[in-house]
């Protein structure tokens, strides 16, 4: 019964529940994926993945920080034909958990995005465009801080797939509105906030910064706040769905994201803290309090807006 609660619908597609895992590290194998979704998540996202085979950054790739973690893995992956070998291995046994699959994509402009997405396209429910990635030189932020380099992207694969497409945005900007309406006026389905923030942390034995790219993304608990305000900004001026993500580690931190506009949210970090089963746990913990409350999940969000 609990369980009924959660189920959602977003862009046509429904869900089993609005607690997703977020593009990352735990995304790289279809093996992975699985395992995300033994661990009770409604949707699992891919890995970042290119047109070619990228080997990332060197190592030291990723430091545990007050907070949170910083990384720069430099968008390391096998490349898109590979890759859906990875999700073929796995797509239907997650089917069969109801589980949905959302493929995070980049590209070095929108010819490369499109030609990414129509490759993916068979494999997955939804499109998420990395153009916030902070670390990758000439790749994600580096598009994503440009409103207009950012509309090309977004029109681009819009023209070139027929399934929903989700921006995935930076919050390193100084107006995350201007690029939200560049990408929303490309006719995006809906946008996922927030991405990385740009960090540093230095060796002082060393006298040198920890990672070998020498900055990184931050995310965790850190920067929980500064999602949710992006989020809350979001839905104040766009009328599409959006997937809030940074900082989610329990059911608590989920509500206050859905409160501020968010229909669902996407959890990486906190399964280093909570466990694979994380998914389930915050599931669990949200229902707790719609019950308590009376509410439902649908009236919860946006709900800190009246």
């Amino acid at each position: 019964m609990g369980e009924c609660m959660l189920k959602t619908n977003i862009c046509g597609i429904e869900f089993k529940n609005p607690v997703f895992l977020a593009s990352g590290i735990m995304g790289e194998t279809g093996s992975a994926l699985k395992r995300i979704a033994k661990g009770g998540a409604g949707a699992v996202t891919t890995k970042s993945i290119g047109l070619n085979p990228n080997p990332g950054h060197k190592n030291p790739t990723i430091v545990e920080v007050y907070g949170g973690f910083l990384n720069a893995m430099g968008l390391p992956n096998p490349g898109v034909d590979e890759y859906l070998e990875e999700i073929e291995k796995v797509r239907d046994e997650l089917n069969r958990m109801d589980v949905r699959i959302i493929g995070s994509i980049y590209g070095k402009d929108e010819e490369e995005f499109a030609e990414v997405a129509k490759k993916m396209e068979r494999y997955v429910d939804i499109i998420e465009l990395n153009i916030s990635c902070p670390h990758a030189k000439g790749y994600g932020a580096t598009i994503g801080q440009n409103p207009d380099l950012s509309y090309d992207v977004c029109k681009a694969v819009k023209k070139a797939v027929k399934i929903p497409v989700f921006a995935k945005l930076t919050p390193n900007v100084t107006d995350i509105i201007e690029i939200a309406q560049a990408v929303v006026d490309a006719g995006v389905d809906g946008l996922v906030a927030i991405n990385t923030v740009r960090g540093m942390a230095i060796d002082i034995r060393a006298k040198k910064p920890i990672l070998a790219n020498k900055f990184g993304g931050l995310s965790g608990k850190a920067i929980k706040s500064i999602g949710i305000k992006v989020v809350w900004d979001l839905y104040e001026n766009f009328d599409v769905p959006i997937i809030g993500v940074g900082g989610i580690m329990s059911g608590e931190d989920a509500i206050e994201y859905m409160m501020a506009g968010a229909s669902a949210v996407q959890i990486g970090s906190g399964v280093y803290y909570r466990g694979y089963d994380i998914f389930k746990k915050v599931c669990d913990e949200i229902i707790s309090f719609l019950k308590e409350e009376n509410l439902t999940l649908e009236e919860i969000v946006g709900m800190a807006h009246e």
